[in-house]
């Protein structure tokens, strides 16, 4: 045999242990910026999820989209403007959020799935009224919705019936009102209404990172006082408050990983050193 073959072996035997523990569990997946963007990540991760499925395990994926709405904005002559990283989002721009969350990038991301056969269905939080919000309170960024709630049925009868469900990151109030909704916060939201065992943010960054080092491993008090102490800041504070809302619904294991290493979701859930950061309870 060759080195090569070697090298396989020894990669399939690493994974049966978590093939085993992992069968028959759900895997919540979000994913954005540079997934979204390179033709070949795109087929990557489509192969990714579906080899996950076919192997037992129940997928769910939340996605992104801002540099698409961004650009469609532009050429709409729309003005996109943020507050705190986050974007303003009014009646036109909701109108350009929902065609391209709902419509273009969600229906290209099933389309490629089911390339693969791994029976995919595009969704959005409006769907069933699956995400529910209130109106995000804390400063004044336009239709953004804070979620309060999960109609997990939808998706939990999906997953039931042997189907990858897709879902757009948008809300409904009780007046029917549509909202934007930050994709990092709907995924934990998600996972945890419908106790996934992990949740996965794939991204443009590493992990965390503790004064320009990668931290492999985090407890929930490790985050809290990170982010007290402002060693955690800007665009990673979303994502780690979610993680730890999805800790405390349920999930058993949050990850951050970089999305542009070729095959990260399964190299960080099927070998033992991982490369990203994992969030645990604790």
């Amino acid at each position: 045999m060759t080195t090569a073959t070697f090298k396989k072996e020894d990669v399939l035997i690493e994974a049966l242990p978590y093939i085993q523990q992992y069968e028959g569990k759900t895997f919540v997946v979000k994913y954005g910026g540079a997934v979204m963007e390179d033709d070949k990540l795109k087929t990557i991760i489509a192969k990714d999820v579906t080899l996950l499925k076919k192997i037992g395990i129940n997928i769910v994926v939340i996605h992104g989209g801002g540099k698409e709405i961004t650009s469609l904005s532009n050429r709409l002559n729309l003005q996109t403007k943020f507050v705190n990283g986050q974007r303003y989002t009014d009646g036109e721009t909701l109108n350009v959020v929902q065609m391209v969350l709902a419509g273009s990038i969600n229906k290209e991301i099933v389309r490629r799935i089911n390339m693969y056969g791994g029976r995919a269905v595009g969704i959005s939080g409006i769907d069933g009224e699956m995400i529910k919000v209130k109106k995000y309170q804390k400063e004044d960024i336009g239709l953004v919705g804070e979620v309060i709630g999960v109609n997990e049925t939808l998706i939990n009868n999906l997953l039931k019936d042997g189907y990858l469900p897709v879902i757009a990151p948008l809300g409904v109030d009780a007046n029917g009102t549509v909202y934007n909704v930050n994709a990092d916060i709907a995924a934990g939201s998600i996972a945890g209404a419908i106790d996934a065992a992990k949740l996965v943010y794939m991204s443009d960054t590493e992990g965390v990172k503790i004064n320009n080092e990668l931290v492999p491993h985090l407890t929930e008090k490790q985050i809290v006082d990170f982010i007290n102490n402002g060693i955690i800041n800007g665009g990673m504070i979303p994502k780690v408050e979610s993680a730890l809302n999805a800790l405390n619904s349920g999930v058993s294991k949050v990850h951050i990983i970089d999305g542009r290493i070729e095959h990260a979701l399964l190299l960080e859930i099927f070998t033992e050193e991982g490369i990203g950061t994992e969030i645990v309870r604790g």
